[in-house]
């Protein structure tokens, strides 16, 4: 009685709201049930999951057709049309080819704000996919991107690692966490330890963009981008619970790991957070040099993020994440500098945002996204030099404000395009106190950046794509002014208004469908900020006094190259020159030296270039087997000092070989190699972190493997198997010597 009831009110249903859309997705090679398959009705609000037999529904529908979505781990992405009506027979089967190649196979959103698959784009993009994640575990998400095409790893402690894209970090390399700017008006010029207040377990997805920003994204993208897109709870038609628990742990006690996560499912409404603890020891460097002390630290971090569907036409979001460590010590200030301790305590950062969707499936108005942020990052700094009664207490506090507006529109049906309008706020307040610890006497000074300064920038920006038969083109423009103000008692108030217009031209050609020629050329400009126009004080190796006569710094880069795709063969192969005017270098003001370091004044003095290649290729040489590899290179030339630009990478890569079927058993084996550097700017020279004749080549060979079955993913990982002594180049702590690390993950 009870089933008849069911099915009669099903049919009530179907009658009276809509069809009921049901399906099945499948392995491609095996005919097996994918679990947990993402599908999402392309342009609408609508999505779920697959069941445990891999099957779909989506209830109320209106009779029509429509374009699937599916997406899962370790399994290409695919769209499938379907039609749903009361004559439709039994379920629609979707078949979905495993991916063990995944170079050009990404659907990515960083290059133009919106998804679009990267083989066709004239942009040449880095994916660090969900498969890349799981099974790497990585420590932090700055070495989530160790061997990654196009970018090189600084870590200036244990605590950091910043990327460098095409040999730019810091100021010059934009970073983003689902969009929103992470960079805010203290971002120092060199390396900085930011990246690593996101925790790598709540990411789903990294992109960076190996080409200029500045249209799309703004200030700062002059070397590249850097998008962190964190995990996202997905619709299901049916509601429910899930959860998921983490547990890693590292040899000679380099690191333990504890994640929880707990979410829950329906039609309308999906929710999922998480906690972590992370505890690090003292890094155990290679050969002859053992355990470096103090470099060890501590870790706590919460996340949450929530999806309404509100309609079929919205769907809103909000996210919250909090991230603080304590007591990060900075290694070479011990080591090298006098210091008995030297440290940041704490690092937090905290991120707030609302995104409302809306769909509306009209030639000019696609859909609309308003995004609001808020973002708050905490920087302090302890020290206290050996024999030195007093120990220093910084504090630096950045609030920032955002406001997003995007627009997409497909005008035709070979043209798009993204419009927008983005507003940005920060406030920086900043302290320092002198404490005498023998007579507990407190002196008040000026923080390094002057208190209560603020930054505020409004830009409009407009991206366009046009899909011709094989040809693709994209072009763009933005316009970005800006309001920087720092007041200062002793200095007085600086402000400035600069502005600017960037644009980009991009071209993408299909000679053949596996091949694609492509090219492109970008402007790009980072504005001054505060760290810029007011710094004081003590930075890396030097003494830095402020300038309030700054004006932002541009760029000019072209690149052409080759993608090529097959069902078992990938590759990219790219070559660039990225034109440096007006940027804002350290001049060494005369011999003048302040607590015995020598004092740099920044100017717009430095015209300078920097060129490379990139190359990757991917090849499944047997079913299942990859083979992979990579090689970056980069030169850099300040023009106007006559020397190398600083802080240039060598020449780096990696070659591997990997077994990766969809599900079971995988393995790895890798070898990352970096070339030596000589070529060193007086910078570099002056640099305690970098030896007198530069940095030494190295090469470290990593194994790594595990098992995934029904809930449970067990990996791990042999590094350095060799017990090589290495540093990456112009890093302040040395690289991790021979260890290892398990880890377990469980799905309920």
């Amino acid at each position: 009685m009870f089933r008849i009831f069911t099915i009669l009110l099903s049919f009530l249903a179907s009658v009276c709201y809509g069809q009921l859309g049901t399906g099945v997705v499948r392995d491609a090679r095996t005919d097996a049930p994918l679990v947990g398959a993402t599908v999402q009705l392309v342009s609408s609000a609508r999505g779920t999951q697959t069941d445990r037999q891999g099957r779909f529904v989506f209830t109320n529908l209106a009779e029509g057709t429509y374009q699937l979505r599916v997406s899962s781990v370790g399994y290409r992405t695919t769209e499938q049309s379907v039609t749903w009506s009361a004559g439709t027979a039994g379920p629609v089967v979707i078949n979905v080819q495993p991916a063990v190649i995944q170079l050009n196979e990404q659907l990515v959103t960083t290059a133009q704000r919106t998804e679009a698959p990267e083989f066709v784009r004239p942009e040449v993009i880095s994916v660090v996919t969900p498969r890349d994640l799981r099974q790497r575990a990585p420590r932090s998400v700055p070495e989530a991107l160790i061997g990654v095409t196009g970018v090189f790893l600084q870590k200036t402690n244990h605590g950091g690692g910043s990327p460098f894209v095409r040999g730019l970090t810091g100021q010059q390399t934009l970073l983003l966490v689902d969009g929103i700017r992470l960079n805010n008006a203290t971002f120092r010029s060199g390396p900085n330890q930011y990246l690593n207040t996101i925790d790598p377990q709540s990411v789903g997805q990294i992109e960076v963009v190996r080409s200029t920003g500045s249209v799309a994204y703004g200030s700062d993208a002059i070397g590249g981008v850097v998008n962190v897109l964190t995990k996202s709870p997905q619709f299901a038609e049916q509601g429910g619970f899930t959860g998921n628990v983490f547990l890693k742990a590292a040899t000679q006690g380099m690191e333990y790991t504890g994640r929880v996560e707990v979410g829950y499912q329906s039609a309308n409404v999906a929710v999922l957070g998480g906690l972590a603890y992370r505890k690090f020891g003292d890094l155990v460097a290679g050969q002859g040099l053992g355990r470096l002390t103090p470099t060890g630290y501590s870790q706590i971090s919460g996340d949450v993020k929530a999806k309404f569907r509100l309609s079929d036409r919205y769907v809103a979001t909000v996210a919250y994440q909090d991230l603080e460590q304590d007591s990060v010590p900075l290694y070479h200030r011990v080591k090298l500098e006098n210091f008995a301790y030297h440290q940041f305590d704490p690092q937090r950062r905290q991120l707030a945002y609302a995104r409302l969707e809306g769909f509306y499936n009209r030639r000019f108005l696609q859909s609309v996204q308003l995004t609001a942020s808020w973002q708050r990052q905490i920087e302090g700094r302890q020290s206290q030099r050996n024999a030195n009664p007093t120990a220093v207490y910084e504090r630096d506090e950045t609030a920032t404000t955002g406001l997003t507006l995007l627009m997409n529109a497909e005008p035709t049906s070979v043209w798009r395009m993204q419009n927008g309008v983005e507003w940005y706020y920060d406030r920086v307040e900043s302290s320092r106190e002198d404490v005498n610890t023998q007579t507990r006497a407190v002196t008040k000074r000026r923080g390094l950046y002057p208190d209560r300064a603020t930054m505020s920038s409004l830009a409009l920006f407009s991206l366009h794509t046009f899909t011709l038969n094989r040809l693709t083109l994209t072009a763009g423009g933005r316009y970005n002014a800006f309001q920087i103000t720092t007041p200062n008692e002793t200095l007085g108030e600086a402000s400035i208004q600069p502005s600017a217009l960037v644009g980009n031209l991009g071209a993408s050609f299909a000679v053949l469908p596996a091949v694609r020629l492509v090219a492109s050329v970008q402007s790009a400009f980072r504005s001054p900020n505060v760290d810029d126009l007011g710094t004081l004080g003590i930075v890396d190796f030097r003494y830095e006094v402020p300038n309030a006569n700054l004006e932002p710094e541009r760029s000019l880069n072209t690149e052409a190259g080759v993608k090529v795709r097959t069902s078992r063969f990938s590759a990219a192969l790219l070559a660039y020159n990225n034109r440096l005017t007006n940027f804002i270098s350290r001049v060494r003001a005369g011999r003048d030296s302040i607590q015995g370091y020598p004092v740099y004044l920044k100017q717009n003095s430095a015209e300078s270039y920097i060129r490379g290649f990139e190359a990757d290729a991917e090849y499944e040489f047997i079913r299942n087997w990859l083979a992979y590899g990579s090689m970056t290179y980069t030169f850099g030339q300040n023009v106007t000092a006559a020397e190398p630009f600083r802080r240039i990478p060598p020449l780096n890569g990696r070659v591997g070989v990997t077994y990766q079927p969809a599900d079971g058993w995988w393995a790895r084996a890798e070898f990352l190699y970096a070339g030596a550097q000589t070529r060193l700017a007086q910078g570099d020279k002056d640099d305690n972190r970098i030896g007198k004749n530069g940095t030494a080549a190295w090469q470290v060979i990593n194994l790594n493997g595990g098992y995934r079955w029904r809930n449970v993913t067990i990996s791990a990982e042999l590094q350095n198997l060799t017990n090589e002594a290495y540093r990456t180049h112009g890093s302040g702590v040395d690289g991790v010597g021979r260890s290892a690390w398990l880890a377990v993950n469980y799905r309920f």
